[in-house]
């Protein structure tokens, strides 16, 4: 494997890690505030496949001797797409933003255009093209067609969790 695809992998794990202590930050200041958290089991397993998926790209890249090419390219592409929405989401949110599913006493509905018009753009914009994204980087095709669907397993329950979370929270602010 190149040492282009290894420095990636760093960097991609240093981007996770930085959103992580952006979470955390937003997470104890949720919880002073009074934040229940919802779905903690399901938030568990998702970070835990979240490092899986990244593990098993690079593994998958380092068997199948990866170098970087326009698949790659192709994949970096929607990876830095992704972590662009990244960014633009936890700035939206603010101090709300976490890795897990928080609600707060008078916690705040974000209406803007974003939110209207993509349900879970955090999920569909963000997370999902990351692991693609990162898939392809790595070509890690055997990881994107078996990992990726347990991964939506899990998602999808966490979404289930959050819209019920938030359910109280939309009722009479239509």
């Amino acid at each position: 494997m190149q040492p282009l695809l290894l420095m990636f992998f760093g960097l991609g794990t240093a981007i996770r890690l930085a959103s992580l202590a952006v979470s955390k930050r937003h997470e104890a200041a949720l919880r002073r505030a009074g934040a229940v958290e919802h779905g903690a089991l399901n938030s568990r397993l998702l970070a835990l496949a979240h490092v899986l998926f990244y593990l098993a790209c690079l593994g998958e890249g380092w068997l199948r001797g990866a170098r970087f090419d326009g698949l790659s390219l192709a994949g970096l592409v929607v990876y830095l797409a992704a972590i662009a929405m990244l960014v633009w989401i936890v700035r939206l949110l603010g101090p709300i933003w976490t890795v897990k599913v928080m609600i707060a006493p008078g916690h705040p509905v974000n209406r803007h255009w974003l939110f209207r018009t993509v349900r879970h753009p955090n999920y569909f914009l963000n997370i999902l093209p990351e692991l693609v994204g990162f898939a392809l980087i790595f070509h890690a095709l055997w990881t994107l067609a078996l990992g990726l669907p347990v991964y939506l397993v899990i998602l999808a329950n966490r979404i289930r969790q959050e819209e019920e979370a938030m359910r109280a929270l939309f009722a009479g602010k239509a």
